[in-house]
């Protein structure tokens, strides 16, 4: 869905490739009270901001939460509107208000079905080996097994 993506950008009319490269909360690096999503596009660092009140207003209006995976591909597809629409100006970071947040987080769920046909998000590097693990999603039976967690 909005994790990898192209969209042609409105003015240029250049291809873009978006990618999802990883989600930090804000409060450690920048002291802001957000959730900000990383995209490279064609390789360029995009930021978008998440106000963290947006998952207390989400649980609140709907009883759901916002998971990594919801916020992931809710910024992406805000990523892929604004190029669409000419917003894209080439900024580094973009601020989503609240409302944008659950507004995008609705629509990428009604897209996809429901939470659970969110595509996982990619490993951020393929170097990365955890001994031992044999490739399931974290969370699934096999993986929790192995992990201790649960019995298969």
């Amino acid at each position: 869905m909005y994790e990898d993506f192209t969209v042609t950008d409105r003015w240029t009319a250049e291809p873009l490739h978006c990618i999802w490269k990883g989600t930090v909360v804000a409060i450690a690096t920048r002291h802001a009270d957000a959730t900000d999503i990383r995209f490279a596009v064609n390789s360029r660092p995009v930021w978008i901001a998440m106000p963290n009140l947006a998952w207390v207003e989400m649980k609140r209006a709907t009883s759901h939460i916002i998971t990594d995976r919801l916020a992931a591909q809710a910024a992406g597809r805000y990523l892929k509107m604004a190029i669409e629409s000419g917003y894209d100006n080439g900024r580094e970071m973009y601020t989503m208000t609240v409302d944008e947040v659950l507004e995008h987080c609705n629509a990428v769920v009604k897209e996809a079905g429901s939470t659970d046909s969110l595509p996982t998000l990619p490993v951020i590097s393929d170097d990365v080996q955890i001994p031992g693990f044999r490739g399931e999603l974290p969370g699934d039976p096999a993986s929790a097994a192995y992990f201790g967690a649960a019995k298969v």
